[in-house]
């Protein structure tokens, strides 16, 4: 699952996705592949997940290495901020 704002930013994208993978990293991988510059705005240039953005595997708090089965779902979520 993708928010709105990230889903708009690439052509086709849509918010509810299926595409392969074992953990989070190779989800968002396998998201880079079919629109390319998304691992960019979800991973720093460190290869971690961006401090403003939160990613879950099935309800719970993940990371690149977090494992993902076939019947997962991943949210990626942006942080909520202001005054």
């Amino acid at each position: 699952m993708l928010p709105r704002s990230l889903a708009a930013l690439f052509p086709g994208a849509q918010r509810r996705v299926e595409v392969p993978g074992v953990t989070v990293g190779a989800v968002i991988e396998a998201l880079d592949a079919r629109w390319p510059g998304m691992r960019d705005r979800v991973c720093d240039g460190t290869g971690t997940i961006r401090a403003f953005i939160h990613v879950y595997v099935d309800g719970e708090p993940a990371e690149l290495s977090t494992a993902v089965s076939e019947r997962s779902v991943v949210h990626v979520i942006p942080a909520v901020a202001g005054g």
